[in-house]
């Protein structure tokens, strides 16, 4: 069996002095290295290959047969990182709470310490008193990332 901890100490030698960072580093039972990095600027195909190459050189496939995957956090990709909250403050999001509400806003903040927690600012319409029609009205409201199935960038063209 690969050893996980030997295996993350390589992917990070492999990143050491680059804004890159794991994400997740996984052994499945059948020997399936899955890495995922994200950086902090953008991830290009040469990084993958670099950490590919120093994950082969570091296991020997005589001893011990394996596959490798390495590949980047998607651009759809939940964060799971209180880097990529950073990263992503003032980016729109999408959130999926723990009792299902589904939520669109912009990543407006992240909180210091333990656990994560992160500011969303959404717009809702509010109808001030003694007027015809509501206005839209920017409210924030902080979440724990723990009380949330998802939370990830989202698209708009």
């Amino acid at each position: 069996m690969i050893d996980k901890t030997k295996l993350t100490e390589t992917v990070e030698a492999a990143l050491a002095g680059t804004d890159n960072f794991i994400v997740s580093c996984s052994v499945g039972a059948d020997n399936t290295i899955a890495v995922e990095i994200d950086s902090d600027s953008a991830v290009d195909i040469d990084t993958c290959a670099a950490v590919n190459r120093a994950i082969e050189a570091a296991f020997d496939r005589d001893a011990e047969d394996y596959s490798v995957e390495v590949c980047s956090a998607g651009i759809t990709t939940p964060l799971k990182l209180r880097r990529q909250y950073v990263k992503n403050i003032g980016s729109p999001v999408e959130v999926l709470t723990a009792d299902g509400r589904k939520l669109r806003g912009t990543l407006v903040g992240v909180a210091e310490g333990e656990p994560l927690r992160f500011t969303l600012r959404t717009e809702q319409k509010v109808r001030p008193e003694g007027a015809k029609r509501p206005v839209l009205q920017s409210i924030d409201t902080e979440y724990a990332a723990d009380d949330c199935k998802y939370v990830r960038p989202e698209i708009i063209f």
